[in-house]
């Protein structure tokens, strides 16, 4: 798998990314924070609990407000796993879907371990914030998936029959590869869902979701991101429910004003081309960030799934100064995603001059170690 000749990387284009790279990644984990506190609940019960116009701020989930789901937390080891390809390249070691793995690897350890564990030094620093060793109802493939050494791939995936949308969720860093082919950012995006989640539709849907915040990075508009990902994704074998799902998006922005009911016909069954109907829908009809944040998170369906992918949507397409202020200084972990978004903006730009042919920083290096 290789990659495209990069942008240019003037300064502004380094001001440009990095706003896009932090809207995505705080855009998700605030939409799924916002979701969690009414993640299961019906419409009639969140109404219940919140008042009539449901849930219009961060309310409390796992004991506080602002807390985020396993979601966040494997869509930011997928890009600590993107940022060691990047650095192990060097080395000539060049196959990104098993840097992912492995930092997937290094997630499910959080499931399973006190705290960090200062004896592993090729963890990385990522996996030494111990906020992140807290288990927030992962989904169980995601655990089977993880549960060993083996790497699920498109050809032998991990948990064959599951459909749920948590790959998707997790996939949004693939999207900010601005410098990749369309079609390559789509197949490491399936490739790394194989890793948990092995159903065509759910694989096909990261790809998707991947390429449309691909387009979003890179200064496209929302619509025309979508048929982007609609036309490449129909190239291949089993993309019809995800290609028709998107299309019930794009149909269901004419349909009148934006209402619960909408969304929840499109997130039906929380399969996970359904939920990225839901988002692509919230996104597309949003005023700004907050409403469609709260527009995917009230609904009886996949609550915490649907507005994180809104949010990396609108943060991809908007930056990080759209984000909603007053949520994001309430958000579990920002300063951890700030550092990592920034990281990551910075590695894709300037990676050489953090470790090239004219030498290598020790600071970067012990942050992301070559090693696997």
């Amino acid at each position: 798998m290789g990659a495209t000749t990069g942008p240019v990387w003037g300064r502004v284009e380094q001001q440009d990314f990095r706003s896009r790279v932090r809207g995505t990644l705080l855009g998700a984990a605030v939409g799924d924070a916002l979701g969690a506190a009414v993640d299961g609940l019906g419409l009639d019960a969140i109404r219940e609990e919140h008042g009539a116009e449901g849930l219009v701020d961060l309310a409390p989930a796992y004991g506080r407000r602002g807390a985020v789901t396993h979601l966040t937390q494997l869509g930011l080891f997928t890009v600590d796993g993107l940022i060691r390809a990047q650095v192990r390249r060097d080395s000539g070691a060049w196959h990104p879907p098993t840097d992912v793995h492995r930092a997937y690897l290094r997630w499910a350890a959080t499931q399973r371990d006190w705290g960090p564990d200062e004896r592993r030094k090729d963890d990385g620093w990522l996996a030494r914030e111990e906020w992140l060793y807290a288990r927030r109802a992962p989904a169980r493939p995601l655990l089977l998936g993880l549960g060993d050494e083996i790497m699920g791939t498109p050809d032998a995936p991990k948990n064959p029959g599951e459909p749920g949308p948590e790959p998707a969720a997790r996939s949004a860093a693939f999207g900010l590869l601005v410098g990749w082919e369309t079609q390559l950012v789509a197949q490491l995006a399936l490739e790394c869902a194989a890793q948990t989640h092995g159903h065509p539709a759910a694989c096909l849907t990261a790809g998707g979701y991947a390429v449309i915040v691909h387009g979003l990075a890179r200064g496209e508009h929302l619509d025309g991101a979508v048929q982007r990902a609609m036309g490449l994704l129909a190239a291949r074998p089993g993309h019809e429910p995800v290609t028709e799902a998107l299309q019930r998006a794009l149909g269901a922005v004419r349909q009148g004003v934006p209402d619960p009911s909408r969304v929840e016909e499109l997130s039906a069954a929380g399969t996970a081309e359904q939920v990225l109907s839901a988002a692509v829908y919230c996104a597309l009809v949003a005023e700004d960030v907050r409403h469609g944040l709260r527009l995917a998170a009230n609904q009886s369906g996949p609550s915490a799934a649907t507005a994180c992918l809104t949010g990396g949507l609108l943060g991809a397409l908007h930056g990080e100064t759209a984000l909603p202020p007053a949520w994001l200084a309430e958000l579990e972990g920002r300063p951890t995603i700030l550092e990592l978004a920034d990281d990551f903006a910075m590695e894709m730009t300037q990676g050489p001059a953090l470790h090239g042919p004219a030498g290598s920083s020790p600071g970067w290096l012990a942050r992301y170690p070559r090693t696997p």
